[in-house]
């Protein structure tokens, strides 16, 4: 089986261009043979040196992470324009418009990438940044009526993936529907994946369950929490299923050799940058 492993991820690697040689092929499928109860939260926070292979996670608000890599990289996802106390500038922001507090329309100029979640002139928003280290893609889904569940705007938001350090990470936006069969597939296997378990503005909390049962990532981050009441409710509902682990910080560092054996919630605390 590891020969196996071996030679797919060796036809992989042949497979991408040039330019992308520097990243790990995940295909969104996690080939790691982690073990139970292996370590996989380290304390060290932002700015920090990264080994390489690893990807450092942080929860600074509502629904926005942003994501380290060891080569210097960083994304922050449904980008607000704030990001904390520090003078940062991400390599990349990607935004949802599906509500004002997934995106600004006056990011930093200095930002290089600008990804842009909805759908403009009656096209999808389609990306597929390939950064060497890190490929960012995302998968359009549809914004409902804030009074019923029908579509107000077809492709309104988008779940963006980040394929880094062999992992697959996904970020589901202001998600309000169930992915469809086309969806998913084109998602892949999300080894780590942030969802909205807000309950009511975005997905509802039974729908969302189905979405990280049917997703069964290895590691899931909650988000657009508010209060703390759905994010109670959304684990009880999944701890069946699902380990759940709860760490006074807002960070956590990763690398495919050492997902948890078994899936596993991750409660963080949101902080901004300081």
């Amino acid at each position: 089986m590891r020969a196996f492993l071996s030679a797919c991820l060796s036809l992989a690697v042949l497979s991408v261009p040039a330019s992308a040689q520097d990243r790990i092929p995940s295909h969104c499928i996690a080939l790691a043979d982690a073990a139970p109860g292996i370590e996989y939260v380290h304390r060290a926070s932002f700015g920090q040196p990264l080994p390489e292979n690893r990807v450092r996670i942080s929860y600074l608000h509502h629904a926005t992470f942003l994501l380290e890599t060891a080569g210097g990289l960083s994304v922050a996802t449904d980008y607000t324009g704030l990001l904390g106390s520090v003078d940062h500038v991400p390599t990349v922001v990607t935004m949802n418009n599906a509500h004002s507090t997934h995106w600004t329309a006056s990011p930093d100029p200095r930002i290089p990438h600008v990804l842009k979640g909805w759908a403009e002139g009656g096209q999808a928003a389609r990306h597929n940044l390939d950064l060497g280290e890190m490929l960012v893609r995302n998968v359009p889904t549809d914004v409902r009526s804030g009074w019923d569940d029908t579509v107000a705007r077809v492709d309104g938001n988008s779940i963006f993936v980040f394929e880094v350090a062999g992992l697959c990470v996904g970020h589901l936006g202001h998600l309000h529907h169930e992915p469809t069969e086309e969806q998913y597939a084109t998602l892949g296997r999300l080894d780590v994946v942030m969802a909205p378990v807000d309950g009511g503005y975005t997905l509802d909390l039974p729908g969302m369950m189905r979405v990280i049962g049917r997703l069964r990532s290895s590691v899931v981050l909650p988000m657009h929490w508010f209060s703390g009441r759905s994010l109670e409710v959304f684990l009880a509902g999944m701890e069946d299923r699902f380990d759940v682990v709860r760490l006074d910080q807002n960070h956590i560092e990763l690398s495919l050799g050492d997902l948890p054996g078994r899936p596993t919630i991750i409660v963080l605390e949101p902080r901004l940058l300081r």
